[in-house]
């Protein structure tokens, strides 16, 4: 790939997505040992960063191991983002990221993330009014458009490079579509072979298996990939994406018992970073993506998914390895 921003990156990276309530430090790391090129912060609102919230504050600490890491922030204010950005700048991440693309409806409908897609001409002076006060590179993550009528995202490349931006990540679904049906790469593509384009376009959508990834670069040209969804409860899914792309051949599935000792690791480190009971609730999300096509496992799913105590968490965790072992 190159470099993105000051950053030099190896062929074909894989980079993290900033996902609310799931981009956490420990998670960051852990997508980084199974193999993650860059890593994101979960997005940050301009407007909580400017007030001080200690939530919002907490979300971008950043520490060495974690580099190269973007912190990404998201508003519909431009002084607002200004200021949040000009914030974010004293953490010293390796960039600033702009959320052109989440699609919430309590984000979207108040004109942040892809809300910003309906008044293009806003957006286009909030990048271009960062990237002149901020000294660090300034990237963006947005979408195709708002909606089918709209997709915008041909032109918008080219506006958002002459914005100053260094690299440009491309959901390839509009706004509306939210995540359902399928992303569409075929503009990603488009734009990466716009000959106008010089900076480095990343891919987003769908990128669940080391099969789609590869089919993703060789079929679009795209200069990195980000996994976002496809990560949750698996960040082992890096580690299976590289060794495919570098070797041509599929790593064998985790085993149940390696999917448990992750389980209890990444659940041991969320309680210590975070106490009782936040630190098995964060947990959840990762917990419900496990365990999938085992039969018989509602109840036992929903026992896991109902404790808030560490102890009996490791014993359900137990049971399912003796009742299920490794198949």
């Amino acid at each position: 790939m190159g470099k993105l921003g000051n950053t030099e990156l190896r062929e074909k990276p894989l980079f993290l997505a900033p996902m609310e309530d799931v981009s956490d430090t420990l998670f960051r790391l852990t997508c980084k040992e199974y193999g993650a090129d860059f890593l994101y912060t979960e997005f940050i609102s301009s407007e909580a960063l400017i007030r001080d919230v200690n939530r919002t504050v907490k979300k971008m600490k950043i520490t060495e191991s974690e580099r190269p890491i973007g912190i990404q922030i998201y508003g519909n204010i431009t002084s607002s983002m200004v200021n949040a950005a000009t914030i974010a700048e004293e953490l010293k991440p390796d960039l600033i990221d702009i959320n052109f693309g989440c699609p919430v409806k309590k984000i979207a409908n108040r004109g942040g993330g892809s809300g910003m897609l309906r008044d293009i001409p806003k957006l286009l002076e909030i990048t271009s009014e960062i990237v002149k006060t901020v000294k660090l590179p300034v990237t963006v993550k947005t979408r195709l458009g708002w909606d089918e009528n709209s997709k915008v995202i041909v032109d918008l490349s080219e506006q958002l490079q002459d914005c100053g931006i260094q690299g440009l990540t491309i959901h390839g679904r509009t706004r509306a579509q939210m995540y359902t049906g399928e992303a569409d790469w075929t503009l990603i593509g488009q734009i990466k072979n716009n000959p106008r384009i010089k900076i480095p376009i990343i891919g987003n959508g769908d990128i669940d298996s080391p099969e789609k990834a590869a089919s993703m670069f060789d079929r679009y040209g795209v200069d990195g990939i980000m996994i976002g969804r496809g990560s949750i409860g698996n960040p082992h899914i890096f580690k299976e994406v590289r060794h495919y792309l570098e070797t041509g051949e599929k790593l064998p599935p985790l085993t149940l018992t390696e999917q448990l000792e992750q389980l209890r690791k990444l659940v041991n480190s969320s309680v210590s970073l975070k106490g009782l009971p936040g630190g098995i609730l964060h947990m959840r999300r990762h917990m419900a993506k496990n365990f999938n096509g085992l039969e018989n496992f509602r109840d036992l799913r929903i026992r896991m998914l109902r404790c808030d105590d560490p102890q009996k968490l490791n014993l359900i965790f137990d049971e399912i390895r003796d009742r299920y072992g490794d198949r």
